[in-house]
């Protein structure tokens, strides 16, 4: 098999957090975070109602799917820790590599503990640098819905640039909401 960028698993430090390797009982941080913040799942457009509760998956699947991302050489899954308390509150993923055009998608998630303090910024800038500098990205990529500008401001503080909208593409509390598609390029 021929080796991709995404087979190295590093840990990467920063002042406020340590992104590390995801593992497969993470998942049950996951799991909280994603029944507890009614916000993850409205943010990401995983449900169609602010009243709807997100897809439960048993919790032994999601720990596989954590297992096997752990493992997987085509997506890089990092656990965001808070190097204030040591507690995980969130992931950042590389993920639908391109090879051909060195490019990826990012995603995302913070639950409440780790909003509000500059934790998701700085371990958006240490995935996205490490991408396009260790592991010799040229481009990445991300969709944010017109609902999320404190993500889009995040984006942007770490220097993604707004590419262009989708139209009414999340159909939301009887709504129609815009997705914006954002990239950045390495330098």
């Amino acid at each position: 098999m021929n080796a991709t960028p995404f087979e190295s698993k590093p840990t990467l430090t920063g002042e406020l957090v340590t992104l590390r390797p995801i593992r497969a009982e993470d998942a049950d941080v996951i799991d909280v975070i994603i029944r507890t913040d009614p916000e993850v799942a409205i943010l990401t457009g995983s449900v169609h109602s602010s009243s709807d509760e997100p897809e439960d998956m048993p919790l032994e699947d999601l720990r596989a799917v954590y297992r096997q991302w752990a493992e997987a050489d085509d997506r890089l899954v990092l656990a965001v820790i808070d190097n204030a308390d040591g507690q995980m509150v969130g992931e950042v993923i590389l993920n639908e590599w391109d090879k051909g055009n060195r490019s990826c998608g990012f995603r995302t998630l913070i639950g409440a503990a780790g909003r509000g303090r500059g934790l998701g910024t700085e371990a958006t800038r240490l995935i996205v640098e490490h991408g396009l500098t260790t592991m010799g990205l040229h481009r990445i990529s991300l969709e944010v819905y017109d609902f999320n500008p404190r993500a889009r401001r995040v984006y942007e503080k770490v220097g993604f640039v707004h590419e262009g909208t989708g139209r009414e593409a999340l159909r939301f509390d009887d709504e129609w909401i815009d997705v914006h598609y954002m990239a950045i390029l390495a330098p």
